[in-house]
């Protein structure tokens, strides 16, 4: 089945190519492009595309503000910012509203489409320099503590059930909803709702968010 997809880009050319890209993929089927922020969250929850391609700077509203009132009522939608900006301020506002992937628009048409489809199957896709930056934050912010994830401080692991503890931690590791449905020996719609809950739980927006609990961080 063809993974549906909605832009959302202010700049009429960048939006045309990318809509060009999706469309000629018979893998990838494109449901709606706006032109705002304002226009997309009228829009976007009536159609429920698999992932949304959202640059940040829209003029009006912004992409992060977007996303961050989009994402808590519609859960099952993934974001992708797809954005020419590298700052890290903006990385990790993006990933706190919600987003789960992070790619430049200089990225090539072939691995915008794999960034998509890893993002549809549980992925959290991110341009290489944009992953360097998130790891270099990571390595340098400090552990709060030295508790194992079983007893973690951060607090909220404790309420996850047994089976929301299992994925985690698959997913601490790196695998794909595919891969973690076929260990699992459930569907991958099963895992969704599982991590769905689990982030409600612990109440994080992304993977990143939720693996950094995972490590107690």
């Amino acid at each position: 089945m063809a993974i549906t997809v909605c832009i959302v880009d202010d700049t009429s050319d960048i939006r045309l190519a990318l809509e060009e890209i999706v469309r000629l993929s018979d893998d990838y089927k494109l449901l709606g492009s706006f032109a705002s922020g304002e226009d997309a969250i009228l829009k976007i929850p009536v159609l429920q595309p698999n992932v949304v391609l959202m640059d940040i700077n829209l003029g009006g509203m912004s992409g992060i503000e977007c996303v961050r009132k989009l994402k808590p009522e519609n859960p099952d939608i993934l974001f992708m910012m797809c954005t020419v900006y590298e700052e890290d301020e903006k990385i990790f506002e993006a990933l706190s509203a919600g987003a789960s992937g992070y790619i430049l628009k200089k990225t090539s048409p072939v691995k915008l489409l794999e960034a998509i489809r890893e993002l549809n199957e549980g992925g959290a896709p991110m341009s290489t320099q944009i992953a360097r930056k998130v790891v270099a934050a990571f390595q340098q912010k400090p552990a709060t503590s030295e508790v194992s994830p079983s007893g973690s401080s951060s607090g909220k692991l404790n309420t996850l059930s047994n089976r929301e503890m299992e994925i985690l931690e698959l997913l601490s590791k790196g695998m794909l909803y595919k891969e973690i449905a076929a260990q699992l020996f459930i569907s991958q719609e099963t895992v969704r709702k599982h991590v769905y809950h689990m982030y409600e739980k612990l109440h994080v927006n992304n993977r990143v968010e939720a693996v950094n609990k995972f490590f107690g961080r």
